[in-house]
């Protein structure tokens, strides 16, 4: 059953995917840092604490202050679904202000690989918009 982007349910099944990838948990064994995923119309929020090749948390949330990640990034709903279906590089997505990112550009340029597998993860989430 698909679930809806973004909800609790939806956070919980990324989580699942991330956790048992290998090919995410080897290129972001260097990584550190935590997301905000938001929803510019709604401000609805997916966190996301990834570290060292695994995801700590995921949680949805409509609370700006629940946490204070080092990155946050805000987009239209039509362009996560276009990262979601492999349609929009997220890295491209930044470059082109398709994505809005507020934090470190320079850090994710360095992790490409880790944000393409989290990419591929978050395919594999049999999604509803």
């Amino acid at each position: 059953m698909a679930a809806k982007f973004p909800s609790q349910e939806w956070a919980d099944a990324m989580n699942a995917q991330i956790n048992s990838s290998e090919a995410y948990a080897k290129a972001a064994k260097d990584w550190e840092g935590d997301f905000y995923f938001v929803i510019q119309e709604t401000g609805e929020i997916v966190y996301m604490d990834l570290w060292h090749g695994a995801c700590r948390e995921a949680t949805f949330t409509t609370d700006p202050g629940y946490k204070n990640p080092a990155y946050k990034i805000t987009a239209k709903v039509e362009n996560w679904k276009k990262v979601l279906d492999g349609k929009l590089d997220p890295v491209q997505g930044m470059i082109t202000r398709q994505l809005k990112l507020d934090g470190n550009l320079v850090q994710i340029m360095k992790n490409v690989k880790a944000a393409q597998e989290l990419v591929r993860c978050a395919a594999k989430v049999d999604t509803e918009f």
